[in-house]
């Protein structure tokens, strides 16, 4: 799909307030803390323009991705290069979003804006390609996504997958994880067998292990959790050593796999939305108006865990 750029009376505010400080360091290492600033302050931005060309009401959110801010030290600096930025972005529905045609304004709005934030620290961005789906995302409203890369290289890619229902970045991220762990569980079915894969996908899928258990732990089954902590803890431990044997790597799979990670991930995750008369295993056909729900229990168990991270972050960077 094409898009178009914005009119002269459409503008972004770029200026120092999209962060209190650099998103990324002197040797390219990325501050989540600051990243996540940068989102949510675009994101109140884009609101602004929507509101004002289309007559939208309602904030759009805006946040990271793939927990990549739960492998980082105490002010937030990743703690290795992040070469592949992933971002979800909330918005309402039953408004003029549903018109096709005005998608392709929003795309204009967020690749354009993407890009004014980012060329601040020596990226360029160029639109590649959106609209399309992700996998297991609800049928009848599906999640799409924006796919943008950077000609210097500083990073491969930012990707942003947008998702429909207006709820908090910290909800969203919470939701995604049902449809995450069915498209994984082809990987670590033991109905199935291991798969054979790349070893460079069989090391981002091992990195998504890790973060999906540490953003879901405190809704664990307590055995589960002294089950897999060893487990994590080799992966992490190997991940910070640095992973490039195919072997390795090929072994640290069967070792996830054998160990059911998945099944415990599952668990957690089953009981909470069956109360709520949702199936885990049948996402993609949940009505509209369940996309990004997520039920009380989850968020009383692992919205603060997340938000206390970020709170230590910016009492550390003082």
């Amino acid at each position: 799909m094409g898009f178009k750029s914005l009119t002269s009376n459409e503008s972004f505010i770029m200026d120092q307030s999209l962060t209190s400080g650099p998103v990324f360091s002197s040797d390219n290492l990325i501050n989540l803390y600051h990243l996540n600033e940068l989102y949510a302050n675009l994101a109140k931005d884009s609101s602004r323009i929507l509101n004002e060309s289309l007559s939208i009401d309602g904030p759009l959110t805006l946040g990271i991705w793939g927990g990549t801010y739960l492998i980082a030290d105490k002010s937030g600096l990743a703690k290795r290069r992040i070469w592949r930025l992933y971002c979800i972005i909330n918005l309402p529905q039953n408004t003029l979003l549903d018109d096709k045609k005005n998608l392709d304004h929003l795309i204009a709005i967020y690749s354009q804006g993407f890009t004014s934030a980012f060329n601040e620290y020596g990226l360029e961005l160029d639109l590649k390609m959106w609209g399309g789906t992700l996998p297991y995302s609800c049928k009848s409203k599906p999640s799409f996504t924006m796919h943008m890369e950077d000609a210097t290289k500083k990073v491969n890619w930012l990707r942003a997958f947008f998702v429909w229902n207006q709820a908090t970045w910290e909800e969203s991220v919470i939701y995604d994880l049902v449809r995450i762990i069915k498209e994984y569980k082809e990987f670590f079915d033991h109905k199935l067998g291991p798969v054979e894969k790349d070893s460079k996908d069989i090391k981002f899928l091992l990195q998504d292990i890790i973060i999906i258990y540490m953003t879901l732990k405190d809704a664990c089954d307590p055995d589960f959790i002294d089950h897999a902590d060893p487990i994590i803890e080799e992966l992490m431990q190997s991940f910070m050593a640095g992973l490039h044997e195919p072997k390795r790597i090929q072994e640290l799979y069967l070792m996830v796999f054998e160990n059911a990670l998945i099944y415990g991930y599952e668990q957690a995750l089953e009981g909470p939305f069956k109360e709520q008369g949702l199936d885990i295993h049948n996402i993609e056909n949940w009505p509209v108006d369940k996309i990004n729900l997520v039920p009380e229990k989850l968020k009383t168990s692992l919205i603060p865990p997340i938000q206390n991270l970020f709170s230590g972050f910016k009492e550390n960077l003082g």
